[in-house]
């Protein structure tokens, strides 16, 4: 039996909110997909709401406090991600784009995300697509192909479990490929990486030169 673990990112503002509710049910459905295949999933929550003011300390001082780091190495160690924001003024919420732009670029590298977004109205049914998949395209993340969308009256809609289910499967079938561990061992130097994000191997930087050693506050030879 194989046991994978399923970081949940919620933006929801609420409690309850319809954006946790979301996530939870698409990451419930993981764990009962995964238990047919023979496998575990252990699921870790990340609530955006509890650590907003630590994402704007980062926004502003690039300073990581305890808590956002320990967002931060959930992350890391998850091998598949289910994300879910509210939908404010045709867009995923400030907290939620704020948290993605403060970690770092390599992060997420090849690992399979669901996305999923709430709203009042069905009229931004598209922004998990069109806003919040070219964020996790950046990223270089694997958005699975099924995205979720709730408005009120989709919660009695028989259509959405539907759609839960084939966006966890996805999910699943990808985190049971591999594929995220195969680029980071057979593809990580291939990937162009800021200063700093690539642990130390960075190619061809010289961190002995005049430059560096100014740009890191010491002094030229």
């Amino acid at each position: 039996m194989s046991t994978f673990s399923v970081a949940v990112v919620s933006a929801g503002t609420s409690d309850p909110s319809s954006t946790r509710l979301l996530a939870d049910r698409a990451a419930q459905r993981v764990e009962t997909l995964a238990a047919d295949h023979g496998h575990r999933v252990t699921t870790s929550l990340i609530e955006l709401r509890e650590i907003a003011t630590d994402i704007t300390t980062a926004l502003t001082s690039q300073l990581i406090t305890p808590r956002l780091q320990q967002a931060i190495d959930t992350l890391d160690a998850a091998d598949g991600v289910v994300v879910a924001a509210p939908v404010y003024k045709a867009g995923a919420s400030g907290l939620f784009t704020s948290f993605f732009q403060v970690i770092d670029n390599d992060l997420l590298i090849a690992k399979p995300v669901l996305l999923a977004a709430t709203a009042g109205t069905a009229r931004h049914a598209l922004v998990a697509d069109e806003a919040m998949r070219p964020l996790f395209a950046f990223l270089r993340t694997m958005t699975v192909p099924t995205s979720l969308f709730a408005a009120p009256e989709d919660w009695s809609d028989t259509s959405l479990p539907r759609r839960i289910d084939r966006a966890a499967l996805e999910l699943l079938l990808l985190m049971e490929s591999g594929f995220a561990q195969k680029v980071r061992d057979e593809s990580w130097d291939s990937y162009q990486h800021e200063f700093g994000s690539a642990g130390g191997v960075e190619p061809g930087i010289d961190l002995d030169s005049d430059l560096m050693r100014l740009a890191t506050g010491g002094s030229a030879a």
